[in-house]
């Protein structure tokens, strides 16, 4: 029997990196007609946005009146349905308020958990941000999640071994790693002369970050590190047909009115930045009006589109990250970056260092990848120097180059939608089978003697020495 999957999660038109891996996961639902009865999204909004189907129920989530209705209505509509219903839900501590507003400081995920689980209701969650330090609230919600849904989903291992360990005490059979999916189908789906020629830049090499602007992006550093390379490296021939493109408007939550001196300061800071490297800069909204070599840096400040923002990554020769959360446990801008066969160089946030190193131990400084697809960074003051170094080795050495793009394609071509969605709907049919298991037909002995051989089916890894 298929099962009509309900999503709760930010959605566009909300500008939120969570609603478009929603969105795009449930695109990629859609293809399995025969697994999957409907696809419906229960949207967290704090702007009154209006929405469309798969949308056909609003949270404002600011009041705690509406996520208490939503849960009798996904309730209620489940009860009606014909087929059984499974509900992802999208969990972002930013995303969970308190009844006086505080962001993270909610229990509304768990509500909706505890009570599907009560009725009955098959429920998952993603977790998009683990910490290795978690504050008793931030603890007990992910322990809490644990015990009310039927397993929790992350996108890298290095997750999986942090909810397993003493910090959160979770139970390896209540987690799955799922990879993140990406859109580039195909390495060639876009040809990156024929962008680079539609937009102007057919000489230039391009250096970009992509996504809403906010300081945890460390958008700062990457102009230090980018005007680093070219004071330090490049002659101004060079410079000419080198650019650093930072496209995306900033996330409308920074720039909310209580935010707006956030916002004036850090606009202020770039542009400190841009003044100290002497860095040549413009701010526009659509590349096809700027002359690119009387420019180092180019701010896009515009909502990008899907069709705009895949031509991007297509055009693109490195993709910068410097983000300065290590505890981000996914990245669509990374996933599609590696779907593209790009190179990234990236700060070691936890979903970087799986994707670009294996998961590896990352000493300080920089760092090439265990297989070549990408260049890890420290974050921060110390990313101006490696930044400017990850360049200086990207831009000068074009076969080492290439053979990252190689190799960062052979790991995106796993990670494309289709295939993740289908391990999602294998993972579904695993707990919806593992709930119906007959327990009482299973054979136990409880032991009336001492064993010689308990201690040698120790659980360690190091095997016993007798």
């Amino acid at each position: 029997m298929s099962c009509n999957i309900r999503i709760v999660s930010t959605y566009p038109l909300r500008k939120c990196g969570i609603g478009t891996f929603s969105r795009d996961l449930a695109t990629a639902l859609e293809q399995f007609t025969g697994e999957v009865g409907s696809i419906r999204i229960a949207a967290i909004d704090n702007e009154n946005g209006s929405y469309n189907i798969p949308v056909d129920l609003v949270i404002d989530q600011y009041d705690p009146r509406s996520w208490r209705y939503c849960i009798k209505d996904i309730l209620a509509r489940a009860s009606e349905s014909t087929n059984p219903t499974v509900v992802l839900l999208q969990h972002e501590y930013g995303l969970d308020p308190d009844e006086n507003g505080n962001d993270g400081d909610g229990t509304n995920f768990v509500d909706m958990a505890k009570a599907f689980h009560q009725k009955g209701l098959t429920t998952l969650a993603y977790l998009h941000t683990i910490l290795d330090d978690p504050d008793p609230h931030q603890r007990q919600t992910i322990q809490d999640l644990a015990s009310y849904s039927n397993g929790l989903i992350v996108t890298t291992e290095k997750a999986i071994e942090l909810l397993e360990s003493n910090v959160y005490g979770i139970d390896h059979l209540k987690l799955k790693h799922i990879d993140h999916g990406i859109r580039m189908q195909h390495r060639s789906q876009y040809d990156r002369l024929k962008i680079k020629e539609e937009y102007g830049l057919k000489d230039i090499f391009l250096v970009t970050t992509l996504g809403l602007l906010t300081p945890d992006k460390g958008i700062h550093y990457g102009i230090s590190g980018y005007g680093r390379f070219l004071n330090e490296s490049c002659t101004q021939n060079q410079k000419n047909r080198l650019l650093y493109l930072i496209a995306g408007q900033y996330h409308p939550d920074f720039i909310k009115a209580e935010n707006a001196q956030d916002h004036t300061e850090y606009q202020q800071l770039l542009c400190q930045t841009l003044k100290e490297y002497r860095l040549r800069w413009c701010k526009t909204k659509t590349l096809r009006e700027v002359k690119f070599e009387d420019y180092d840096v180019v701010f896009l400040d515009t909502f990008i589109d899907e069709t705009v923002l895949l031509k991007l990554y297509s055009a693109t020769n490195v993709m910068l990250l410097p983000y300065l959360n290590m505890f981000q446990t996914s990245s669509g801008i990374l996933a599609d970056t590696i779907g593209a066969g790009r190179v990234a160089i990236a700060t070691k946030f936890m979903y970087a260092v799986e994707l670009i190193h294996s998961n590896k131990p990352c000493p300080k400084g920089l760092v090439i990848g265990r297989h070549a697809r990408g260049i890890l960074i420290d974050p921060g003051v110390p990313s101006i120097e490696q930044i400017a170094q990850a360049l200086d080795y990207l831009v000068f050495s074009k076969d080492a180059r290439l053979k990252m793009e190689k190799q960062a394609h052979q790991r995106g071509y796993q990670m494309r939608w289709k295939n993740t969605a289908w391990g999602l709907l294998q993972y579904i049919d695993f707990v919806k089978e593992t709930k119906s298991l007959v327990t009482g037909r299973i054979i136990e002995f409880n032991r009336e003697r001492p064993s010689a051989f308990q201690k040698s089916c120790s659980t360690n890894d190091e095997p016993v020495d007798n």
